[in-house]
């Protein structure tokens, strides 16, 4: 028997509760792994709060990430006692996710946890830190540099945001911090973050051109705030959206884009390729500063992410949250 968390929905009813399985009750899928850590994304409390059709097929076991161990396999390329992670590929949403002490799933899934980062280390990192670190590639690949400007990184207190900054900090960028917690000042400049703003002068509609600012942005927030780093984005810059914090509307112009030459970019973190993954999780894995990964991290007991769920949604938590499935 082991724990794990299960949601379900019936005649509008949902319900979300530990409960103890066995492992005959797991889908049938060729790898069993001892899960040792997942973490709490947005993603996931979204789906423990039944908001938004984050869940699509019933009952569920959420966690969109998972580290652990290989316990079984039926696949000859993965072998028993194999250290790995997952991210994404609808862990949580279509797949019974990491929220569990044990978890059944697809050899495809998986990539070899780095050698430099513990089980732990990389749960803190987990999708929020893999997509901060896509987020970072993508600039690059679209010759960003650190001498064209400063990069605005927008939520900046949350786990997305938090790495963001770290990451751009530690390759050379100027980082603007926009947050809601202004008294949070000196957590985003230990991160490397060096100008801090207030998010309300982004979050309200505004004009679709606006003063050249930045050459890059990282938005996990969308809305309004998507649409106003684009006009303020300089020309020929690089907005790359990977969150929707704010919404999902984007009541913009093609101002940005046709006038000022802007890129925006969309990171589909669920399922970038293989060589994606490796190479964001190469430059976690090598550049992410670990010291301020520790100190941007809460561990919790599985038990805890009903109560921990409700303060990523109202966002009240900063950093990232590890969820401890070895007791």
């Amino acid at each position: 028997m082991f724990k794990a968390v299960l949601l379900d929905k019936s005649d509008k009813q949902f319900t979300a509760n530990l409960v103890e399985m066995d492992e005959s009750q797991l889908p049938e899928l060729p790898v069993t792994l001892d899960v040792h850590y997942s973490s709490l994304n947005y993603k996931d409390a979204l789906a423990l709060a039944d908001r938004s059709p984050v869940v699509r097929a019933w009952p569920m076991v959420p966690g969109i990430d998972l580290v652990g161990t290989v316990k079984n396999s039926e696949y000859p390329g993965i072998t028993v006692g194999e250290k790995v992670l997952i991210n994404g590929f609808g862990l949580g949403e279509t797949h019974w996710g990491g929220l569990a002490q044990v978890a059944r799933v697809q050899p495809e899934w998986l990539i070899p946890l780095p050698v430099n980062l513990s089980s732990r280390q990389a749960m803190a990192i987990g999708t929020a830190g893999y997509t901060a670190a896509l987020a970072v590639l993508a600039l690059e690949r679209q010759e960003i540099e650190p001498d064209d400007g400063p990069i605005l990184v927008t939520g900046a207190t949350g786990g997305l945001g938090s790495i963001a900054i770290a990451l751009l900090a530690k390759r050379g960028y100027e980082v603007v911090a926009a947050t809601g917690k202004t008294y949070e000042t000196d957590y985003l400049k230990m991160l490397g973050a060096q100008q801090i703003i207030d998010r309300r002068s982004l979050n309200q509609a505004g004009k679709p051109l606006q003063a050249e600012t930045y050459a890059g942005v990282i938005d996990s927030v969308g809305s309004h705030t998507l649409v106003n780093a684009c006009a303020q984005t300089q020309q020929f810059g690089v907005v790359v959206a990977c969150g929707l914090a704010q919404g999902m509307d984007f009541h913009s112009t093609v101002a940005p884009f046709i006038l000022r030459g802007i890129s925006l970019i969309g990171i589909n973190s669920v399922y970038a390729s293989r060589r994606q993954r490796i190479d964001a999780w190469a430059l976690l894995a090598h550049e992410l500063d670990l010291s301020k990964l520790d100190r941007m991290t809460q561990e919790i007991r599985l038990s805890q992410v009903f109560d921990i769920a409700p303060q990523i949604l109202d966002g009240t938590h900063k950093g990232r949250i590890v969820v401890n499935l070895n007791y």
